[in-house]
């Protein structure tokens, strides 16, 4: 199968093309015939500096699975050949990669793909959605009525959690930087839109809550000024980020007795734990597809396997809107 291949960690020209023998899956696994996969932001660290997490050289990376079943190992009962499913399952150490025509996964970790989209829009989903899921769901408990502001309202993850938050009933700010990204928010279903390079904190805490805060903050942005968003949430409240690899100040936290939560959504496939409930999670995302209230944005250049190495320059640009796309195969 042709695959992009690493051989070394660095600059996206480190991608080079391959042809290596498909893997047959073992107990519990199943073999996907790849459609289409993403980039996401995690991607391009393990390329650039392969931390522990990075798979060993030589590698295929590529988190975002989505294909049809090719091949089922034994114990799996979920699935057959011929089905069509999506995951986010591969890419870490100890885990096949999604830049290639094939993918070995764990089943336990993939659901069905949405009916209602095509593979493009099925690759985008699975590591946002499962991130925002576990931020909004499993950790922040967001419920209906809760005020919730976004960090990034556009960006990879948090244009899905723009979406998710509305579906459990709260009431949604977010963060945006242009008219145009304003725009792609509000069509998102955003009640408050917030300039941050206009507006300051404190002065847009005080116009969209009153001075009150927000009942859950959630830095989808993968940036380094927590401060922000303490500074942002009521006495109480929660905040959520994705990214905690830096030095901060938590003393905010504790004037406003304030929760912090830490979601890496690759912590399941790195340690074993609980794979069945990131299918659980994708199963109700894909029902949130085909009943309308969750789709992705996806940035409009297009992408095919050769061109990887381009895939991953144009996410490291900042210029990209919405989640990128690989195309591997057609139907």
């Amino acid at each position: 199968m042709k695959v992009q291949q690493i051989k070394e960690f660095g600059a996206p020209d480190v991608f080079h093309a391959a042809d290596i023998e498909p893997r047959t899956p073992g107990p519990r696994q199943i073999r996907v015939r790849q459609m289409a996969s993403s980039v996401n932001p995690v991607d391009t660290k393990l390329r650039a500096a392969g931390p522990p997490i990075a798979p060993a050289l030589p590698a295929v990376l590529g988190c975002d699975v989505a294909g049809v079943v090719d091949s089922v190992g034994e114990g799996v009962r979920a699935f057959q050949v011929g089905d069509e499913v999506y995951g986010c399952a591969t890419g870490v150490v100890g885990h096949d990669g999604a830049y290639g025509e094939y993918a070995v996964v764990d089943a336990a970790f993939m659901a069905a793909k949405p009916k209602n989209m095509d593979w493009r829009q099925t690759a985008a989903l699975p590591l946002v959605t499962i991130t925002a899921w576990e931020a909004l769901v499993d950790r922040a408990g967001v419920r209906p009525g809760d005020h919730v502001l976004v960090h990034g309202g556009t960006g990879g993850v948090g244009h899905i959690a723009v979406q998710l938050a509305k579906t459990l009933g709260a009431r949604v700010a977010t963060t945006v930087s242009t008219t145009e990204k304003a725009d792609i928010a509000e069509r998102l279903g955003a009640d408050d839109i917030i300039y941050y390079t206009d507006e300051a904190v404190a002065d847009y805490v005080t116009r969209v809550t009153g001075g009150r805060g927000f009942d859950v903050v959630f830095d989808a942005t993968g940036g380094s000024d927590i401060a922000k968003s303490f500074e942002a949430a009521r006495v109480n409240g929660q905040v959520v980020t994705i990214v905690s690899q830096y030095e901060a100040d938590l003393s905010p936290m504790h004037t406003k007795s304030l929760s912090l939560h830490v979601v890496l959504m690759l912590t399941a496939m790195l340690n074993g734990i609980d794979p069945g409930h990131h299918g659980e999670i994708l199963t109700k995302a894909a029902h949130l597809v085909d009943t309308g209230e969750l789709e992705p944005l996806l940035d409009t250049t297009r992408f095919s396997l050769a061109d990887v190495a381009e895939a991953h320059r144009r996410l490291e640009s900042g210029k990209a809107v919405g989640k990128i796309v690989i195309d591997i195969a057609t139907a």
